[in-house]
């Protein structure tokens, strides 16, 4: 069956084999590369799953997602839309949350540089909380990792992760 959704709306859907292209440029475009490092780790992301989203038939936007082992947690590694429409971001985080529930998790985390002032600004407008400030962690992996730039938006020092978090489920109401 065909789905359909209205003019401008983002349609989210599982990443399917037919993304790869899509999800590789996407995570060029704003990481410079398919490996993604967060608070240490080192995630090929083009590798994970996740959801992407489309509107009026164009790609609009990415999650991918870790599962933790053992099953309680799950990661947000990256979340990307682009601007043809404004609810884009909130329904993939909506999705990553939804799929982190399905999968029995109570915990679901994402990190983000601490130069993204507008991305943390935008958890926290979907009821995400801040759970912990992870200094010079950049700073060892820039020491591993040249190429990861200095600065960031608005000319801001890149040097630390902002970790996020949300309590789904039964953990939501401990």
């Amino acid at each position: 069956m065909l789905q359909t959704t209205p003019k401008g709306k983002p349609n989210i859907r599982s990443i399917e084999p037919r993304d790869l292209a899509n999800v590789q440029l996407e995570l060029k475009t704003h990481w410079t590369s398919n490996e993604i490092w967060s608070l240490g780790r080192r995630h090929q992301a083009d590798a994970l799953p996740g959801f992407v989203a489309e509107v009026d038939g164009e790609f609009a936007g990415l999650i991918t997602l870790n599962m933790d082992a053992g099953g309680w947690q799950c990661e947000v590694i990256t979340l990307s839309s682009r601007a043809l429409a404004p609810s884009t971001g909130a329904a993939l985080l909506a999705a990553a949350e939804a799929r982190a529930l399905a999968h029995g998790c109570g915990r679901i985390y994402l990190t983000t540089t601490n130069d993204n002032s507008r991305a943390i600004r935008f958890y926290q407008r979907q009821g995400w909380r801040f759970f912990a400030l992870h200094k010079g962690v950049i700073d060892r992996a820039r020491a591993l990792y040249p190429h990861i730039p200095l600065r960031g938006l608005d000319g801001i020092q890149v040097r630390d992760e902002i970790e996020f978090e949300k309590l789904i489920g039964a953990a939501a109401w401990k």
